[in-house]
């Protein structure tokens, strides 16, 4: 996340400077290093040492998304949106329970699942059941065969739906029910409908049967399912049938382990995968699926045997020497504490050199918050990447996080000094101190003989050490017209810079614009904490009017750009009338040569008959014919060869008729002058 307002040349200078808004967690790994950068007044920062927080990405997987408070309320309000049924009434309850929630008006809900008390559906009676039972103060009674009418819904060739809703009904009614009788209707069932939705019913129904019964029938369909889930670029998983039918999955599966005593079937990088998939929305369009997801995002929080770890800061990322601690919270998925939790710095390396700083630190906890005084490493200025693992419960997955850390410190100039050199040497130059962060007294000057110079030091105000920074700029405003130019200051070797300015060389820049003009020092880097821009003087700048290079126009900017007319190609040339007619007459050559050769065939249509095969036959000819020249006009290849086979097949048929007819004629007429005895012979028969 960058600063939304940028009212200079870059992102360290004044007059106005803003804090960027650093409030995205630590949790979050991404593809390349997101560094944060707190700007401040230099007055406002003498004596401060600023880190920045910066996270990578971290070698193993680790929750991606999770819900803030924001997104928590967020998804509460989400579900308690107004319903008008008993499948709205009960998804409210049940994802507001997993979030540990009660409803808005109980008393209210539980007369309205008592106006809907006489129903013989199964799934109704479910609902009414669950709500019943998630809310102590609202006992329902239902007529006499409910628990009939329930237990005849249990049989081998009940689809797993209605099995489920049976089972949780009558469990929720307190009402006696057999539990192998329900496993092997929900084995028969499953065998029947492979699929994640019926799966994870099966699953949720299984969390209602006895712990003595043999549900391992049931548990280890977990196992298979979590095999056939859509694996995103090793980041997410997920069933195709949508976030709903994933959250679901996994509140089933950890609902059934802590129903069994046993761990679920499911690896810790599988378990991250299908977090992420599930917590990566933050708003739901049904109230359904925000309580799938509430389910889920509970059980991912609740249960003994995986609970992912989410490390990110507390408010904004930074540290100083008058707030020396880095701050950060150690939370589960729905942003909750976890009181076990203990942070370790396993290591602290400096990101250029690798070297380590401090290791095996363990931060200091209050409630969710673990805090650590980085100065103990004495670090120098730069990066560090620091290796942190969440220690105290060895149910915690996802707890090794990998982050980066920039150290910030302020600095000053030293020896700037500024001179008036003459083009030829014939006079000494004229050097004057300016002490940082004072203005010269006097002002400069520059013209067509003589060059301005400054010569200048950047150095860490605490350490005394001569720095680099990335950007060194001296900017020269007129103070007439407003108009500035900026140069880019380089250091020589020993780390000295210096500029130059030659009037007569930079006239083009200048626009030949003699007068007043202030000069600044801009410096600025990532890793300071204190961004310069120093008034360090003025200088009279003086241009001659001798020819010098040619004097640049000051573009305009914000203002309409000529029109652009597009020139189009200009046509060929023709060639001429007799070379065209010449061509024309050669395309038609074979046009005339194929009459002469028909003419001395002697072609005829003597034969020509109007047989119905004969005219099938021509037509299928011109039909072909006709079908080429849309094919050259409009028809794909695809389309044509479409027409073409049942055209062709079609014509096919017709000319073998008419070929068959034709060859029959020929023969019947040969044969009509012979002796009988000839054609009894030919025939097979006897002459009369």
């Amino acid at each position: 996340m960058w600063c939304k307002e940028q009212p200079n040349i870059n992102l360290f200078l004044p007059p106005h400077f803003h804090i960027c808004d650093i409030s995205t967690s630590l949790a979050f790994p991404l593809p390349a290093f997101l560094m944060f950068i707190l700007l401040f007044e230099p007055q406002s920062t003498k004596g401060i040492l600023l880190i920045a927080v910066v996270v990578a990405v971290a070698n193993a997987l680790i929750p991606r998304h999770y819900f803030s408070p924001a997104d928590v309320e967020r998804l509460e309000a989400s579900l308690r949106r107004p319903y008008d049924s008993l499948e709205d009434a009960y998804h409210s309850t049940i994802g507001l329970k997993a979030l540990g929630k009660k409803p808005s008006d109980a008393k209210a809900l539980c007369n309205f699942v008592k106006s809907a008390g006489e129903t013989e559906d199964a799934q109704s009676l479910f609902y009414i059941a669950s709500v019943s039972a998630a809310l102590p103060e609202c006992k329902v009674t239902l007529g006499q065969d409910v628990q009939q009418r329930l237990l005849a819904g249990i049989h081998e060739s009940a689809p797993v739906s209605q099995v489920y809703h049976s089972v949780g009904a009558l469990s929720s009614l307190g009402l006696p029910l057999s539990s192998q009788q329900s496993i092997i209707a929900l084995t028969t069932g499953l065998a029947r409908e492979d699929n994640p939705i019926s799966t994870t019913e099966a699953l949720f129904a299984a969390c209602f049967l006895s712990q003595q019964a043999d549900l391992a029938r049931i548990a280890q369909e977990v196992e298979d399912l979590v095999a056939r889930a859509d694996d995103h670029g090793k980041v997410y998983l997920q069933f195709e049938e949508g976030v709903e039918a994933t959250a679901l999955f996994i509140a089933a599966a950890y609902e059934l382990a802590n129903h069994i005593g046993a761990d679920p079937p499911i690896k810790q990088d599988q378990l991250l995968q299908f977090a992420n998939a599930i917590l990566v929305r933050k708003s739901h369009s049904s109230l359904s699926e925000a309580s799938a997801v509430a389910r889920a995002a509970g059980a991912l929080s609740n249960n003994r045997f995986h609970v992912p770890v989410v490390v990110r800061s507390d408010g904004s990322a930074a540290m100083s020497r008058v707030r020396p601690s880095l701050r950060l919270r150690v939370t589960d998925v729905l942003s909750r504490p976890l009181p076990k939790a203990e942070l370790i710095l396993e290591r602290a390396r400096e990101a250029v050199s690798r070297k380590t700083v401090l290791s095996q630190v363990a931060f200091s906890a209050s409630g969710d918050m673990h805090e650590f005084d980085f100065l103990q490493a004495n670090p120098q200025r730069g990066y560090f990447d620091l290796s942190l693992v969440v220690e105290g419960d060895g149910s915690f997955i996802g707890k090794e996080v990998e982050m980066r850390v920039k150290f910030a410190t302020d600095v000053v100039v030293s020896n700037m000094e500024v001179s008036t050199v003459d083009k030829d040497q014939s006079m000494a130059a004229k050097i004057t101190q300016v002490p940082y962060p004072s203005k010269a007294s006097s002002t400069f000057m520059a013209d067509g003989h003589q060059k301005l110079a400054l010569s200048f030091k950047i150095i860490d105000k605490h350490s005394g050490d001569i720095l680099t920074p990335q950007q060194a700029f001296i900017r020269i405003q007129s103070q007439r017209s407003g108009q500035e130019v900026i140069f880019v200051a380089e250091p020589d070797p020993q780390l000295l810079y210096r500029f130059e300015l030659d009037p007569q060389e930079r006239r083009a820049q200048f626009g030949a614009a003699s007068g007043t003009y202030s000069v600044f020092l801009v410096v600025g880097d990532a890793t300071i904490d204190n961004p310069l821009h120093w008034h360090l003087g003025d200088v009279l700048l003086k241009f001659s009017e001798e020819d010098g290079p040619p004097i640049a126009k000051t573009e305009k900017l914000f203002t309409s750009k000529p029109e652009i007319e597009h020139m189009f190609r200009q046509p060929e040339k023709r060639p001429t009338r007799a070379v065209s007619n010449a061509f024309t007459f050669m395309v038609l050559c074979p046009l005339l040569l194929l009459f002469v050769l028909w003419f001395n065939l002697g072609v005829n249509l003597r034969n020509f008959t109007f047989a119905p095969s004969t005219i099938l036959f021509h037509l299928g000819l011109g039909s072909m014919l006709v079908l080429l020249y849309m094919f050259w006009s409009h028809l794909n290849m695809f389309d044509m060869l479409k027409y073409l086979t049942a055209v062709g097949g079609f014509t096919f048929l017709a000319g073998n008729r008419m070929l068959s007819q034709m060859a029959a004629k020929r023969i019947s007429s040969e044969h009509s002058g012979w002796p009988p005895k000839h054609k009894a012979a030919l025939t097979g028969g006897k002459p009369k």
